[in-house]
């Protein structure tokens, strides 16, 4: 049976764990500590149910293996903090949010849809194939990588991603230190 009493102190202690790992690590949590202190909530929530703190903005399985790209911090943090300066539930900011220079806004979901998201939004027609089904001729399949590989120039520190992190989370040289290495 689930325990989901989650109590002020707990919550302050994960608060400040996230803080302080977010920020050795080059990254922001949000400055708007009641809103963040909400979202840590969701993540133990989650804790609690799950045994994992799955990303309080999306709806999780419950099964580990499904939701392993949405374990905070999710594998779309990096991508959402480079293209919208904050992750999609924005537990996470960029420098400038953090600054005042600009707000969190909503951002749109990476996150892939469900097999079962996609038979609901693509119902199928009478042959059995979905609505603009090309039965399997989608796009060709790349052998390469999914997003550029950066290196840091001051400690090798390498990473893949669309693009660099604002601090390097090894060295903390700021994003313009980086090069692309592949």
């Amino acid at each position: 049976m689930e325990n989901l009493e989650i109590t002020e102190d707990e919550i302050q202690l994960t608060f400040e764990r996230l803080s302080r790992e977010a920020e050795a690590s080059g990254y922001h949590l949000n400055p708007d500590e009641e809103f963040t202190k909400e979202l840590v909530w969701g993540l133990l929530t989650n804790d609690h149910r799950y045994g994992y703190m799955a990303c309080p903005c999306r709806v999780a399985d419950g099964k580990i293996e499904q939701d392993m790209d949405i374990i905070c911090p999710c594998d779309y943090r990096d991508s959402d903090l480079g293209e919208y300066d904050a992750c999609y539930c924005a537990l996470y900011v960029s420098g400038a949010i953090l600054r005042g220079e600009k707000e969190a806004e909503s951002i749109p979901e990476r996150r892939p849809p469900t097999e079962e998201e996609r038979r609901k939004s693509h119902p199928r027609s009478r042959d059995g194939h979905g609505v603009g089904d090309q039965s399997g001729s989608g796009p060709p399949v790349s052998s390469g990588l999914s997003h550029p590989v950066w290196r840091c120039r001051v400690c090798g520190y390498i990473c893949a991603r669309d693009e660099p992190p604002e601090v390097c989370p090894i060295c903390k040289a700021r994003k313009e230190r980086f090069e692309r290495f592949m």
